[in-house]
């Protein structure tokens, strides 16, 4: 589970400060891009009452931020563009994130755009018969289950946006991790894996424009790769977290 930790501080800045507000803290911005304890940040104004701003900065953790960008070398500069406004905060809080959370409908789930749990049904139906008849990869297989093309068609809906049946009906992430142990994927298997199953969305008819298969692709990737990875020798297994969300947009780099 993620230990990502949220800070919000609230301002009530004068009007006739602002320009001075939002310089400054544009200044103290680059020490925040800097900071490898610093995931993003974002300060906001109020669109109903100009004087409230708010400052949310993501951090890796609660003490990442105390205990390493506090003590850091970039503080000293951040600190200084934004404490003449310390006495206009209203609120400097930690909050971590529930698991009230989710997305609007302005745009469409991965899931949805493809087409839903038929969709990703097809894509793995055709996928698993490439597989048992491919010399590389057939082997891997060979005991099969009947049932695993299903249960990973669940597994890509939910990672695309999804119902939560993989997680509900397998366990989530760490099941499907503990499916790789001890496999010892070679790099040909993996490439194979990703040109079969690019060929199989072709099949299934899955959408081909750019954006849906950039998204599919990166996926794929890094899917893939993780699977090489925890079918190793020396993998070490993760602390059991949820199925990973994909989205229209890159995710960021696996640190373990």
């Amino acid at each position: 589970m993620t230990t990502q930790t949220v800070e919000y501080i609230r301002y009530r800045i004068p009007e006739t400060q602002s320009a001075e507000f939002l310089a400054a803290f544009t200044r103290a911005a680059a020490q925040l891009a800097a900071a490898p304890q610093c995931v993003d940040y974002e300060l906001a104004r109020s669109e109903e009452d100009f004087e409230h701003y708010i400052l949310r900065i993501t951090w890796t953790s609660t003490e990442d931020h105390i205990d390493g960008f506090r003590k850091s070398d970039l503080f000293p500069d951040f600190l200084a563009e934004t404490r003449p406004y310390a006495a206009n905060t209203d609120e400097a809080r930690h909050y971590k994130p529930t698991s009230v959370r989710g997305t609007g409908a302005s745009v469409p789930s991965l899931y949805d755009w493809a087409g839903g749990a038929d969709a990703f049904a097809r894509l793995t139906d055709v996928f698993y018969a490439k597989v048992v008849e491919d010399d590389l990869l057939g082997p891997l297989f060979a005991d099969l289950p009947a049932e695993h093309a299903d249960h990973v068609a669940l597994w890509i809906g939910e990672v695309f946006g999804g119902p939560a049946g993989y997680s509900e009906q397998q366990g989530g992430h760490g099941h499907m991790v503990a499916k790789h142990v001890g496999k010892n994927i070679s790099e040909p298997q993996r490439r194979r894996w990703v040109e079969l199953i690019q060929d199989a969305a072709d099949e299934a008819g899955l959408p081909t424009d750019a954006e849906f298969r950039s998204a599919f692709c990166a996926y794929v990737e890094w899917g893939t790769r993780l699977a090489v990875y925890f079918s190793g020798p020396d993998a070490a297994r993760p602390a059991e977290q949820p199925v990973p969300r994909w989205n229209w947009g890159a995710a960021p780099p696996y640190q373990g």
